[in-house]
């Protein structure tokens, strides 16, 4: 009886010994479960974010996936500390065994499994940790959990097998969700203590690792006290492992928990609106006519002509990976190398911010106060106001919400008119207030908005790129997106197309007032009227009838064309003689490539965003170069730049002298569209070219005073105070005594058409 027992035994054993060895072999070939290919196994973490970075090296911000905005960092850029902290804490064997610590693995049995000891700690390895958090799902019941554990076994000795245990302890950091939107280590360090992970103290390094127990219920946010019990924890475990000293724990210990907090959000941080812009630039498909409404037909016409033109447009979806798939921004843990500059980044931001938001914002609510219409023009009647109104009503997002609902017309309009309790907008912070949907709709429509972008005129390089004042509240970008009226900052292409019929700044022209079939343009001046002006004095006073007479002796076609050439893509552009005053809807963006090439010698250079593309092993996957066309010959150029410079020196753009005191050799343009809905100014020096727009969500929606609505008063201001920054900061090597590069001697007079004026430009343009 007692041999038939062992024999029992013996048998069971083998039996038990035999179906552990079935059950490896079929979990190890995938038998049985989730077993994760060789090349999954050889590139564990396909979810990494995407890291746009600034010219001057800075980390603007990522592109992730949901929470996923881990960012890679290897094992060199940690910090020793936080190494340590992890092993001492969560596997002190860790360097001794190949992915399962049987020593561990027994004792866990024996005092949780049979003794029920809570406190007897876990046989998990960091190995068998990082195949959990990477290959496992959460489990729904404790069966389900101990049919995983085998199988997490099999991938942790296969991890072991991959991986040098350096790169399973950085792969370990890099995944491991820290709360807050904190996913990895690097943007934990960032979140947390506002920090690289290879700059982290220790007590800093034990925080962050006391997290990988449980980060919710050591929470430093919300239950600091907690925290500090769980780092301290991880400093004893340190000093049992022997990698801290008791005095050193002592020490540290003891000292508080400091935190530098502030979660990640792609709506806050530098060059919102620009990152914004990039991705969906990068990211975009190759326009499809059926995906654009009917009423946007010209934006599938510019989407179209960028897609063929610009290697950067759609950059994702034109490139593939090895295994044939497209890039993926939020996944694939590229790195965008910008051309933005951090510090003129933020001196435009502060430009826009103190002009718009400090300045003109109070101006046009004191403005208000007296309009019944407002934040609309007076001009408006009533029912118009109502319509634009309705108009915006059906355009929200509770507008469309709603109607899929099933609500009808009557039942929408009745929810936009009961008040409700709110939380809205001001430049010192939200505030929480009671109105209805349709009064807030108004109620956001009395901000201004505006745009910026500056750009180096030789390699297109775009240094600043602004395209609104609050990315979280108003969100459409008003320097690439949106495209406004330009008036008279369209003037200079027709001016430089005179140039190339042989004119000169020194030409003459009648200062008078005429009708052109059944056109009559106005001018806010009778400056010298009934005179012979120079058309250099013309640029310089912006002057309209000016303008319309040389358009009168133009083919409206051929201005179509060299607005084309300029770099004026949008399509539909009708030729007619009142294009010569700008009419014509032209984004921020557009207006500032096409000015370069009057700093350039006649070459237009189109907006360079990104220098280069890499993986997230730093391999280069695209580089990009400037790309420039000739517009107008070098001779017409130098003209031009004459009469620009002219505008700032005793025209429309003089204030930039008496009242911003900037010194430096410049030209440039002012613009007003009528009524004061656009205000417009273009700017350039030697080296950069910068320019702004300031009006209203709604043309209806400006100053209705020449005074306050001007371009040389909405827009000028900002281009003055971005400069005086850009010449202050040294480290920038913008030098306010650079000279344009004209030949010395040059005289723009030297063959004019004809001193009486008149005669030699009907014979130019005949």
């Amino acid at each position: 009886m007692r041999k038939a027992f062992i024999r029992f035994l013996w048998g069971t054993l083998l039996i038990g010994i035999a179906a552990l060895v079935v059950g490896f072999v079929a979990i190890w070939n995938g038998w049985v479960g989730y077993m994760p290919n060789v090349e999954d196994l050889q590139n564990p973490i396909s979810k990494y974010a995407s890291q746009i970075f600034s010219a001057d090296g800075k980390v603007m911000g990522t592109w992730s996936s949901g929470r996923e905005n881990r960012v890679m960092v290897d094992y060199n850029n940690l910090s020793p500390e936080l190494i340590q902290a992890l092993v001492a804490t969560e596997d002190q064997r860790f360097y001794d065994h190949s992915g399962i610590d049987f020593i561990a693995l027994g004792r866990a049995i024996l005092k949780r499994g049979i003794l029920r000891q809570t406190s007897a700690g876990g046989g998990s390895t960091i190995t068998q940790q990082l195949a959990k958090q990477l290959y496992s799902s959460t489990a729904h019941s404790t069966m389900e959990r101990l049919l995983q554990k085998p199988i997490e076994w099999v991938i942790a000795i296969k991890l072991e097998h991959n991986f040098t245990k350096e790169e399973i302890i950085s792969m370990y950091l890099n995944y491991f969700d820290f709360l807050h939107n904190a996913v990895g280590i690097k943007t934990a360090s960032n979140t947390y203590f506002n920090k690289e992970p290879k700059n982290l103290t220790l007590a800093e390094s034990a925080t962050l690792i006391g997290l990988c127990k449980n980060p919710s219920y050591f929470n430093p946010v919300r239950y600091p006290e907690r925290c500090q019990e769980r780092r301290n924890v991880v400093l004893n475990q340190m000093v049992k492992a022997g990698y801290l000293a008791d005095s050193t724990y002592n020490r540290v210990k003891d000292e508080p928990l400091v935190l530098h907090f502030h979660r990640k959000d792609h709506k806050e941080g530098l060059a919102t609106y620009f990152r914004e812009f990039m991705r969906q630039y990068v990211m975009a498909k190759k326009p499809n006519r059926s995906d654009y409404p009917s009423w946007n037909k010209n934006k599938y016409v510019i989407d179209s002509l960028t897609w063929e033109n610009d290697p950067l447009y759609g950059w994702c979806n034109k490139n593939h990976k090895k295994n044939g798939q497209p890039y993926n921004i939020y996944t694939d843990g590229l790195k965008f190398y910008t051309t933005i500059d951090s510090r003129m980044q933020a001196y435009a931001e502060d430009a826009v911010y103190r002009h718009v938001a400090q300045y003109l914002q109070p101006e046009f609510n004191k403005e208000n106060r007296a309009k019944p219409n407002a934040p609309f023009t007076d001009a408006l009647t009533a029912k118009e106001v109502t319509a634009i109104l309705n108009r915006s009503i059906r355009q929200s997002e509770r507008y469309r919400v709603m109607k899929n609902n099933g609500a009808s017309e009557e039942e929408i309009q009745a929810a936009f008119r009961k008040p409700l309790e709110m939380s809205v907008f001001t430049y010192r912070g939200d505030i929480d207030t009671t109105m209805s949907p349709l009064d807030s709709i108004r109620y956001y429509k009395k901000f201004l908005r505006s745009g910026f972008m500056s750009m180096d005129p030789h390699t297109g390089y775009v240094k600043a790129y602004v395209g609104g004042l609050d990315y979280h509240h108003f969100q459409y970008d008003m320097a690439m997106d949106g495209r406004r009226q330009v008036g008279s900052t369209i003037k200079p292409f027709l001016y430089s197309l005179s140039m190339e019929h042989g004119l000169s700044p020194c030409d003459v022209a009648p200062n008078v007032q005429r009708s052109y079939g059944n056109w009559t343009p106005r001018n806010s001046s009778r400056s010298r009227y009934g005179q012979m002006v120079t058309l250099k004095w013309g640029l310089a006073q912006s002057n309209n009838w000016i303008s319309a007479y040389l358009m009168s002796h133009i083919d409206p076609n051929d201005f179509v064309q060299t607005l084309n050439d300029f770099g004026i893509s949008t399509p539909g552009i009708y030729p007619s003689i009142v294009l010569c005053l700008g009419p014509n809807e032209v984004s921020v963006g557009e207006m500032v490539s096409a000015y370069t090439t009057f700093a350039n010698n006649g070459i237009r250079c189109a907006p360079l965003f990104v220098t280069k593309i890499t993986d997230n092993e730093g391999n280069t996957l695209a580089e990009f170069q400037p790309r420039v066309n000739e517009v107008i010959s070098e001779e017409s150029a130098n003209k031009m730049l004459v009469m620009l410079k002219g505008v700032m020196d005793g025209g429309t753009g003089s204030r930039m002298r008496y009242r911003y005191k900037i010194e430096c050799e410049m030209g440039g343009k002012t613009g007003t569209t009528n009524r004061n809905s656009d205000a417009w100014f273009m700017g350039f020096t030697p080296s950069l070219v910068s320019g702004c727009w300031v009006g209203g969500e709604d043309r209806d929606i400006h100053f209705d005073s020449m005074k306050m609505g001007q371009g040389a008063n909405m827009a000028l201001p900002i281009w003055a105070y971005f400069m005086q920054k850009v010449f202050a900061d040294k480290s920038l090597g913008y030098n306010p005594d650079e000279k344009f590069d004209i030949p010395e001697g040059y005289d723009p007079c030297a063959s004019p058409a004809d001193t009486n004026g008149l005669n030699g430009l009907e014979e130019v343009y005949e």
